[in-house]
């Protein structure tokens, strides 16, 4: 079976980290396989949303550390060539057009983490767990995730989570600010669902230029920011989704979203 399955419905792209025997920890097909996946959302004008979540028990328990093992021997130059590969997928989630809602089912550690931080919204379910992982295993970590803890909880709290090895339960994480809400298990793939069904019915083009100012905001001085947003406030004032909206309004009735 493949690592990662895709499922298309009502305009949401599903994919599912599919190894759930070892806490669909990463392996290079389920890497390769997501990549590809982005990359159709990307493309693929049926598409206005995407759910990210793991098969089974576990959302995502970082590197597969056992496959590490087997491995042979490579310079430092071909891991770190290999890994700078992988990270592409972190800047693929990042700026693809569509937004990504993670829904972390369970453990989300090391690597895992990072792919659930690079997540534009994620809910929680009630066993998920948070955790760097990379001093039990002697790493310093990868995936973005030393970026996105610091922007999302701060350098000390971030520091914590790297150096202990904290983890924190999905409550906790909310309390953070490190998911938007904590669903019991069983509704949680509804829950992720329905959200991005929501995210699909709406101005696609605008929430595709409101990803791109807020992602400019987490490292853009405020000028380039306003610039942005005065430059993308012209686009999407020349949609026809702003048309509708407009129309709508004067109407008295909900407006009917197309994408364009």
């Amino acid at each position: 079976m493949a690592d990662i399955l895709e499922r298309l419905e009502a305009g949401v792209l599903h994919l599912t980290l599919n190894r759930p025997e070892r806490l669909n920890a990463l392996s290079g097909e389920m890497l390769d396989g997501l990549h590809a996946g982005l990359h159709r959302a990307a493309q693929d004008p049926a598409v206005g949303a995407v759910v990210l979540t793991g098969a089974g028990r576990g959302f995502c328990a970082g590197g597969d550390v056992k496959a590490m093992a087997e491995r042979g021997d490579r310079s430092l130059e071909e891991r770190a060539e290999e890994l700078r590969g992988r990270h592409d997928i972190i800047l693929q989630m990042r700026r693809l057009p569509k937004l990504i809602v993670g829904a972390i089912n369970g453990p989300a550690f090391g690597a895992g983490l990072g792919i659930a931080l690079a997540c534009d919204l994620r809910l929680a379910g009630a066993s998920a767990r948070f955790g760097t992982a990379f001093a039990g295993v002697g790493f310093s970590g990868d995936f973005g995730g030393s970026y996105h803890l610091t922007q999302l909880l701060g350098p000390a709290r971030a520091r914590e989570m790297y150096y202990l090895g904290e983890i924190l339960n999905a409550t906790q994480a909310a309390t953070l600010g490190l998911v938007s809400r904590v669903e019991e298990d069983a509704a949680l793939a509804e829950a992720a669902s329905g959200l991005a069904r929501r995210v699909a019915a709406g101005p696609r083009l605008a929430f595709g230029y409101m990803k791109r100012n807020l992602l400019a905001s987490e490292t853009a001085p405020l000028a380039t920011v306003l610039d942005l947003e005065a430059a993308h406030q012209a686009r999407t004032s020349l949609t026809a989704d702003h048309r509708e909206a407009r129309q709508a309004f004067v109407e008295k009735r909900p407006p009917v979203f197309t994408g364009r």
